[in-house]
């Protein structure tokens, strides 16, 4: 279930995970997915509060906020 965004929302997310913020994935449902504890780098965060992510394992899947569980590095 995809989560509503306002814009203030966004900014903090774009202010707490600037680009090259390093992230560490915990969990994730999606086939696709990197495996838990995979490592990547923000490339940024759209204006749906996206965060596009570089993952060390060559993926690019990005992050939703409030369904997918990750932390900074």
């Amino acid at each position: 279930m995809a989560v509503f965004m306002g814009r203030k929302e966004v900014e903090a997310l774009r202010e707490k995970y600037p680009v090259g913020t390093e992230i560490v994935l915990d969990w994730m449902e999606d086939s696709s997915a990197p495996m838990p504890g995979t490592h990547g780098k923000v490339r940024w965060v759209d204006d749906a509060g996206t965060i596009h992510v570089n993952w060390d394992n060559g993926s690019s899947l990005g992050l939703i906020v409030g369904e997918d569980k990750f932390h900074k590095a």
